[in-house]
């Protein structure tokens, strides 16, 4: 909507829910992600309880969630979030000592993985691309799991999954493994956000994954798509 002879109106800001039980590590994290208004933390949580409590009540956009936190952990209430009327993007913030939680988490539906000393830029990009629909992942995270899933022994059933991808799907693959978002995907395809959403869901089923990072770390598992791995972030 333009808003007189001053140009066209500044998008709202993205609202963010922030869950952390270090309060030093949250304040210093504000002034990070606030920084030039792209982003807005609506509520901080110090477990999980607050976290499911705030998102009731803010409805926020995006949720950044850490793992290990005392009482009811990130995990639980990834679980929970799951459940609740509004669902916001969720990332997990974590550390490179936890890499057993990382696959639950991926099976639990998040939409990405940021490590806690990745630069505030790269931050503030993952929370606006979250927001957008895409999905994020630290490639010192990706580098890190995917061993473990290739030795898991699926990669022989992944490749075969991604022969059964047309041309299409293929694209609309890489682009999405790139954190690109519908309309992103839609924008440099020529294509509409509608008929986007309908391959992505196609590339989803095809796959047997539920979301859209599980679908770029399947395709990376079994060998594709062309685009280098896990270069989401800088």
């Amino acid at each position: 909507m333009a808003n007189g002879d001053n140009g066209p109106e500044p998008s709202a800001p993205v609202r963010l829910v922030l869950a952390d039980d270090e309060a030093l590590l949250r304040r210093g994290l504000r002034v990070l992600l606030e920084a030039d208004g792209r982003v807005k933390i609506v509520a901080e949580a110090a477990d999980g309880d607050e976290l499911l409590a705030a998102i009731v009540e803010h409805r926020p956009d995006v949720a950044l969630i850490d793992v290990q936190m005392p009482g009811t952990d990130g995990l639980y209430a990834l679980r929970r979030i799951q459940s609740l009327p509004h669902q916001p993007a969720t990332a997990i913030l974590t550390t490179f000592d936890i890499d057993e939680y990382i696959a639950e988490a991926l099976e639990l539906g998040a939409h990405g993985f940021l490590l806690k000393d990745a630069e505030p830029e790269a931050l503030v990009r993952a929370v606006l691309d979250l927001a957008a629909g895409g999905a994020v992942l630290d490639p010192r995270i990706t580098a890190r799991l995917l061993p473990a899933l290739r030795s898991s022994g699926g990669q022989l059933r992944m490749a075969r999954a991604m022969g059964t991808l047309s041309a299409r799907e293929r694209q609309v693959l890489d682009l999405l493994s790139g954190g690109r978002s519908n309309a992103a995907i839609a924008a440099r395809l020529g294509l509409t956000e509608a008929t986007v959403k309908s391959y992505v869901s196609t590339v989803l089923n095809k796959l047997g994954v539920q979301n859209r990072v599980q679908a770029a770390l399947a395709a990376q598992r079994g060998g594709g798509p062309s685009g280098p791995s896990g270069a989401w972030l800088p």
